[in-house]
């Protein structure tokens, strides 16, 4: 049985932030791919797609988790969720990958995920404003996306970036090849043939 890879899917929810990052977990073929809501009932996306969700937050456990993606959306600046701030403290503690994008990054400080680990979001001001108790600026890093301690966070600008992360922290291609990914997606650099083989997969440990 494979290891689960978690999309956080709500209405409303920035359908675009964790596209490149989805495409390259999926098709490493090491992950399932699952869309995990608050409830089971369908969501519209911010481009109008509908999805429904496999299961709920409430049925996410470590074990088995590979990565529990949040994508960004205003639901993040009207609202929280204890369940899911309960949930992402659970999954840090068990070293689980958390990444984080655009709004999404106002719940990961909530949780109190953002003390003592390099992060960023849309900026440092935005935190600031948004998140009553918000005293983790010495550790605001001025870039599109980071990630320390299994904690990938990034601005909404930066959805190539956070890919990046994504791709790294879960070992997907090794480092010449996520490069190469990188420069393609992000500034259109296509590598001459000769020096282009098909993206490898990062070594593994048996």
């Amino acid at each position: 049985m494979k290891n689960k890879a978690y999309l956080l899917v709500f209405d409303g929810l920035a359908d675009w932030e964790p596209a490149h990052a989805l495409c390259e977990i999926n098709k490493s073929g090491r992950f399932d791919v699952v869309c995990a809501g608050f409830t089971r009932a369908a969501v519209a996306t911010m481009a109008g797609l509908t999805l429904t969700p496999d299961i709920t937050i409430d049925e996410i456990t470590p074990a088995g988790t590979s990565i529990f993606i949040l994508p960004g959306g205003d639901r993040w600046e009207k609202k929280s969720d204890e369940k899911l701030k309960a949930l992402l403290r659970c999954l840090h503690e068990e070293t689980v990958p958390i990444a984080a994008i655009c709004g999404a990054t106002l719940e990961i400080a909530r949780a109190g995920l953002t003390q003592g680990i390099r992060h960023t979001s849309n900026s440092r001001e935005y935190l600031q404003t948004t998140v009553p108790g918000y005293k983790d600026g010495a550790f605001y890093v001025e870039t599109l996306a980071v990630t320390d301690k299994n904690i990938i966070t990034a601005s909404g600008l930066g959805s190539v970036d956070f890919a990046r992360e994504v791709i790294r922290e879960l070992n997907l291609y090794n480092e010449a090849d996520t490069q190469i990914w990188f420069e393609m997606f992000k500034h259109g650099v296509i590598p001459a043939a000769t020096s282009y083989p098909p993206l490898r997969a990062a070594s593994r440990p048996a």
